[in-house]
């Protein structure tokens, strides 16, 4: 049987994540880190999302790249993936085809429990100043747009507070 599919959208600070940790409702709670801590900063903000979810019963699954594979292993419960657009830095970072990984990620959703999806959605600023910002901006964008498709709920998340924008209940 296949779970119920919702993206979290949102600017930085946005409230998103943790949306997406209040919305888990289903156990097993499994939660899927696509980040990579490169320098002391970003360790500093894993381990304080990791805080977040400490004595919550939370399995956890680091895996920048494959998130089409941890799709097919979930078979019930609740996976969190925080976040795609950090899956997309790292699928342009180490030189991955873009449009043949968001198509296996689509492809298997819905999934056979919920999932929830975070990602920012990078398209409301000014433009940016060089080519590579404006690729993945453009590419974030078109990524959103295909998981909003196959996603039965769309939340547009503005100042902690969720903007439905699709339901398919």
């Amino acid at each position: 049987m296949s779970g119920r599919v919702t993206l979290l959208l949102g600017g930085a600070r946005s409230g998103k994540s943790k949306r997406a940790l209040d919305l888990a409702q289903t156990p097993p709670l499994t939660f899927l880190a696509t980040a990579e801590a490169f320098d002391d900063e970003m360790r500093a903000r894993i381990d304080a999302h990791k805080e977040e979810r400490r004595n919550l019963g939370w399995a956890l699954i680091e895996d920048p790249l494959d998130l089409a594979a941890a799709l097919q292993n979930h078979t019930e419960g609740c996976l969190v993936i925080d976040c795609l657009t950090l899956w997309l830095n790292n699928l342009i970072f180490y030189e991955r085809n873009v449009e043949t990984e968001v198509s296996r990620l689509t492809e298997h959703l819905p999934a056979g429990g919920d999932v929830i999806l975070v990602s920012n959605e990078v398209g409301l600023a000014i433009a940016p100043e060089n080519a590579l910002a404006r690729r993945f901006r453009d590419l974030q964008g078109q990524l959103n747009q295909q998981v909003a498709r196959v996603a039965d709920r769309v939340e547009l998340l503005v100042a902690g507070l969720p903007v439905v924008v699709k339901d398919d209940a």
